[in-house]
């Protein structure tokens, strides 16, 4: 009886480990998803765009296809390349922060300079000028699964880097339910988005009240003004995060001087209002600084992009450059 009752106690401190280390999982997993929350937010603002012109029918086995490549980016291709990382080479870790950062920054400033100075998109216009309805939703996905993976490399390695983990399993558990959780977050609101334009017209032509249809209307009118709201914060979070990760990275590398700076313009905006706003104030301030020269840095980096970069990759792939 005694030997029952001590294997139950170890089976009950078991189960009390393994409840901490669930709790210690989640709570990590959430303190490091909000770090990737710039990328997440235009990785939901970005996918969309792969569903536009197809039947609605199509819509949401389109989400869902690519959906799947995203978890498959995440936990087959990044999540054992990010531990080898982690545990093999973390001096790679800030540079390929850095890297990723510049990349939210040059997409960032290229969305604002493509709508300060608007120009055509020639591989747009070839997809969108193929006839098979097939054959065009095979390249729309895996031009998204493609876009996926670059914005999945940068939140799996943000997310890394703010994991503090005891040990590789509780990291590589950490990363793995970071991962599930971006991916069913960004393509559940992705699917919430794409469909209802279409809860709005079914609710306009059958709701039984005329609150149901004024309801319905009013959704329909909505959602073209909220997929304007995702881009525009979409875009002011890429230039925030790559920013900041550009800034930090800096820091790191021994050249803080900037960072330094920001921080103390930042603490002293903070100090310029009352009490009460004073946390609030300084995070706005310091988040539109590192905005800003996200802003500025992508910028110098679109001609270095489309001059030098695009061609050597077209080179490289045999596919003729974007202009």
């Amino acid at each position: 009886m005694s030997g029952l009752l001590a294997l139950l106690d170890d089976v009950a401190g078991i189960a009390k480990v393994a409840a901490t280390s669930v709790d210690d999982v989640a709570a990590a997993a959430g303190k490091a998803g909000a770090k990737t929350a710039g990328v997440i937010i235009d990785d939901a603002a970005v996918t969309p765009k792969y569903v536009q012109g197809f039947e609605p029918a199509r819509e949401l086995p389109i989400i869902w296809r690519i959906a799947r490549g995203s978890f498959f980016n995440k936990l087959i291709l990044l999540l054992p390349v990010a531990m080898l990382l982690a545990n093999f080479a973390p001096w790679l870790i800030t540079p390929l922060l850095m890297l990723g950062g510049s990349y939210l920054c040059f997409e960032g400033a290229e969305k604002i300079f493509h709508v300060l100075f608007p120009h055509a998109s020639h591989e747009i216009e070839e997809d969108m000028s193929v006839k098979d309805p097939g054959h065009l939703e095979e390249q729309k996905v895996k031009g998204a699964i493609k876009t996926d993976f670059i914005l999945s490399a940068e939140i799996m390695t943000i997310a890394l880097a703010a994991i503090e983990a005891p040990n590789v399993w509780m990291q590589a558990a950490t990363l793995a339910v970071v991962g599930i959780g971006v991916t069913v977050a960004v393509y559940g609101s992705v699917a919430l988005i794409v469909k209802m334009d279409d809860v709005g017209l079914y609710l306009t032509n059958n709701a039984l009240t005329p609150v149901g249809r004024g309801i319905g209307r009013g959704l329909v009118k909505f959602m073209p003004v909220l997929m304007w709201i995702l881009s525009v914060v979409g875009t002011a979070a890429m230039l925030w995060v790559g920013g900041s990760i550009i800034i930090h990275g800096l820091e790191e590398l021994g050249f803080g001087w900037l960072g330094h700076h920001i921080h103390d313009w930042a603490y002293a905006v903070g100090h310029a209002v009352p009490a009460a706003w004073e946390g609030f104030a300084e995070w706005v301030a310091k988040a539109t600084m590192d905005g800003v020269f996200g802003l500025a840095y992508g910028l110098l980096l679109i001609p270095l992009a489309t001059k030098v970069v695009g061609p050597v990759i077209a080179a490289v792939s045999g596919k003729k450059a974007a202009h």
